[in-house]
Formats: structure tokens, C-alpha cells, sequence
């Protein structure tokens, strides 16, 4: 008899699932990536005006990357609860969170009326946001990843994953609307508060979309073994001891894995829009139409990448990526510091292909890592600890070097060398895209087993 995750399921529902999914990943992202773009824009003047453009510009990045640091607490919550309970529930209360602290940064009082207490209520409604985030992203991946046709689990979990550059399109689309149609005085007084209360209106659509989906058929059937045979409780209460003890070289392969696709994502979508405005010489306008273009690439490759993935495996799709994003560097940069518009258009849509090379196989990859029962503990641990090494610091580190060399050198140089981490990373791991979920079983008293095969391993 098929397994619950192996037997293809319907298809009208299997895509009810997936857009679920996708839309609300979209909304997250979109929430979490105007921070970032509104951090290189705007707020450095209206929450740190008494410092230089460049030091203000630090210290909205260091906001930003607050929201990364809480991001490894919302996956040990969100994973542990979403590992007992389900998926579904926690997905909801990850929407409303990120939902509520997004329109809560749009109707906040700037430095000018409320002085430091400002940038104060800005960063811990950024670390509501992060946490809401280190939630949002296992949940969703592995609620297409458990439904899905295992023959095609990389294409149809890359598509929660086209949530980050829909999003990003979404936000930049935003924003760029927004400077063209105002005055950089308009935007700066009340302008830029219009995206961030707009995800009030997005949250109501993606509540009412993600109510209305099943939960994991996969968790289900584990959930209800768990309780038949009265597993120990260890294991059945704190699903982050068990991940760490049965899967601990899973974790450290994740994180490794994170460590290029993450850096790499935010110095091409977040810091770019510093680089170009600044030493480039690049129109803000002309910089939010490029990472906007280049957007729109990255949410069309991203399920073809999947795809491939289920026919050459998880691995070499990956691996492509992580090499192919450190050779783009140096050309990356010395594309944008011509000016023009069209090089600028290839250096970011490069970037972001080679990144998708890397991000669309990570769902799926990362699912298939993990026992049922501490999949959403894993993968979110996984994914979301490295967050704060790679992600959280990238546009900061970024901004620093090229604050104390001027130069894009040493920023390629780092970008490149968490392209060699993620490179030796996923090149010790072993290939998964045949493993089934449902098989991928662990015990308190024994190591996890997978199925044997060609492409199976023993956890």
C-alpha cells in the first residue's frame, strides 16, 4: 500500500495546498523585505537623524538585522508547538503576528515626535517580525512537502519558496510606485508609511485562504502512531531535544547550506539598493526598478530549478547555485559600477538565478532531512539559526566594508567565501529526493532510518 506521502493526492487539492502556501509566504515576505528596503531608504533619516547618511544607514540595518536574531526563537516555538499540534495552527498565528507588527510599523510615531523612544518601539516590532518569520517558513514548505507526489516533491515545494521573490516584487513594485508618483519630501513625511499599512488588507486575504486548507496528511498519520503506541514523551514533548540528538548533522548541513543562499540573497536584493544610490551614482528610482526586474526572473526560475532537482537530485542543483553566486560576484559589482541601467538589470537577475539555484531545491532538501514527528523542529532550526550568521549581518557587514575600504572588493570576497562554507556543506551531505516522508521515522531508542537505495541514506 502507498505510503501518506508517497500516494499522489488529488490535484485540485494539492494545488488549493500550494497556493495556500505561496500566498501566504508572499505576504510574509513581502512584510519582512519592505523593513529592508524602507531600512536603506527612508529610515535612516525619519528614526536616526542626528547621524551621518552612512552611520544612519548602519543603524537601520542593525534594526534590520535585529529581526534575524529572534528569528532561531520563533523556530524552536513555532517548531516545537508545530511539531505537537500541527502545521496549520501555527501558520495562522505566524500570519497575524507578522501581519500586526507590520501595520503597527506604518503607524508609528518618527524620531521627530517621539525622539529615541522611536527606533526603540521600530526594533521590537522588528523582532516580532522575526520571530512571526522563524515560524512562517517550516511550516509552509513542509505543508506542501508532506502533501505533495513524492516523484515531484522538489517542484511542488519550490513553490512556497517563490513567496520570497514574489514578495520582494511586491514590496520593491510598492515602493517604486511610490517614488515615482511622490516627492521625495512627500515619501519621507508620510509616503512610506502606505506599504506597511497595506498588509493590513493582505493578511485578511491570506487568513481567509490558509483557514481553508487540511492538515498534513503525513502528520496526521504520525501524530495518531505517536498516540497509539504511547512514544516517549521525550520525544513527543520536546521535539528539539530529538532533533538534536538524532539529527544534529542534519542541522549542521542546513545551516551550511543557508550560509551563501542567505548572504548572497540580501547583498543583491537589500544592500544593492546602498551600493548603487551611493557609489554608483544610481538614482534610488533606478536601483528599485532593477531588484523589481530582476524579481520577476527569480519567481519564474524558481519552480524550474525545482523541478530539476527531482530529475538530477537535490545536491548538484544546489551545489550549481553555490558556485555559480560566488563566480558572479566580482562581475556582479563591476556591472553595476558602469551605471547604466541594463547592467545593472543583468547583474541583479544573474545574481538571483544562481541564488534560485540554490533556494528552490532548499524545501524540499530540508524536508526530507527530518523524522515527521521533529520536521518542523528541524528544518526551522536549521534554516533559521543560520539566518543570524548569514542573513541578519550581510547588509551591515556590507555596508561596514564598504564604509572602511570604499571599495566592492572585499564585499565580493565575502560573499564568495560563504559560497566555499555552503559548498563543502552540501557537498558531505547525501542526496534525499527519494526518500519518503512517511518512512523517515525515529524511535527515542534508535537512530532514524530512511528507505534503502540509490539515493536513500541512514540519518
Amino acid at each position: 500500500m502507498a505510503s501518506a506521502s508517497s500516494a499522489p493526492p488529488p490535484a485540485a487539492n494539492l494545488k488549493r495546498i500550494v497556493t495556500a502556501s505561496l500566498i501566504g509566504t508572499t505576504i510574509e515576505w513581502y512584510d519582512f523585505f519592505l523593513y529592508g528596503s524602507a531600512a536603506a531608504l527612508v529610515f535612516n533619516k525619519i528614526f536616526f537623524p542626528d547621524s551621518d547618511p552612512l552611520v544612519g544607514t548602519l543603524l537601520s540595518f542593525l534594526t534590520y538585522a535585529v529581526g534575524f536574531a529572534a528569528r532561531p526563537l520563533g523556530a524552536l516555538v513555532f517548531g516545537h508547538y508545530g511539531d505537537r499540534l500541527g502545521r496549520k495552527k501555527l501558520l495562522v498565528l505566524s500570519l497575524l503576528l507578522m501581519g500586526g507588527a507590520t501595520f503597527a510599523i506604518g503607524l508609528l510615531p518618527t524620531h521627530a515626535t517621539i525622539g529615541t523612544a522611536a527606533p526603540v518601539l521600530l526594533t521590537v516590532l522588528r523582532l516580532v517580525q522575526g520571530f512571526a518569520l522563524g515560524g512562517e517558513w517550516g511550516g509552509a514548505v513542509l505543508l506542501v512537502s508532506e502533501h505533495g507526489d513524492a516523484r515531484r516533491r522538489g517542484f511542488w515545494a519550490s513553490w512556497p519558496q517563490t513567496g520570497a521573490p514574489a514578495g520582494q516584487l511586491l514590496a520593491t513594485g510598492v515602493l517604486s510606485l511610490l517614488t515615482a508618483l511622490l516627492s521625495d519630501a512627500a515619501f519621507t513625511s508620510w509616503g512610506w508609511r502606505v506599504p506597511f499599512l497595506l498588509s493590513g488588507v493582505l493578511v485578511i486575504v491570506g487568513l481567509w485562504i490558509r483557514l481553508s486548507v487540511d492538515e498534513s496528511p503525513v502528520f496526521k498519520q504520525a501524530l495518531a502512531q505517536a498516540e497509539a503506541r504511547k512514544a516517549d514523551a521525550a520525544t513527543e514533548k520536546l521535539p528539539l531535544v530529538a532533533v538534536l540528538r538524532h539529527h544534529w548533522r542534519d542541522v549542521l548541513v542546513a545551516m551550511g547550506a543557508r550560509m551563501a543562499e542567505n548572504i548572497s540573497y540580501y547583498v543583491i536584493t537589500a544592500f544593492i539598493l546602498v551600493y548603487a544610490t551611493t557609489s554608483a551614482g544610481v538614482s534610488k528610482q533606478t536601483a528599485l526598478n532593477a531588484v523589481l526586474i530582476a524579481s520577476a526572473v527569480h519567481f519564474a526560475v524558481i519552480p524550474l530549478w525545482g523541478a530539476l532537482s527531482d530529475r538530477v537530485g537535490r545536491r548538484p542543483v544546489y551545489l550549481l547555485g553555490a558556485a555559480g553566486v560566488g563566480l558572479w560576484m566580482f562581475p556582479f559589482f563591476s556591472l553595476i559600477d558602469t551605471g547604466g541601467f541594463g547592467n545593472l538589470i543583468v547583474a541583479v537577475t544573474v545574481g538571483l538565478v544562481l541564488h534560485g539555484a540554490m533556494y528552490a531545491p532548499q524545501a524540499a532538501f530540508f524536508s526530507e532531512m527530518f523524522a515527521t514527528r521533529m520536521r518542523y523542529s528541524g528544518a526551522s532550526i536549521g534554516a533559521q539559526f543560520a539566518s543570524v550568521a548569514a542573513g541578519a549581518p550581510a547588509p551591515l557587514i556590507a555596508t561596514a566594508l564598504l564604509a572602511d575600504y570604499g571599495s566592492s572588493t572585499p564585499i565580493a570576497l565575502y560573499v564568495i567565501a560563504a559560497a566555499v562554507l555552503t559548498l563543502i556543506a552540501v557537498g558531505v551531505a547525501k542526496e534525499t529526493r527519494h526518500r519518503d516522508l512517511a518512512d523517515v521515522t525515529t524511535t527515542a531508542d534508535a537512530e532514524p532510518t530512511a528507505p534503502r537505495g540509490a539515493d536513500a541514506r541512514t540519518t
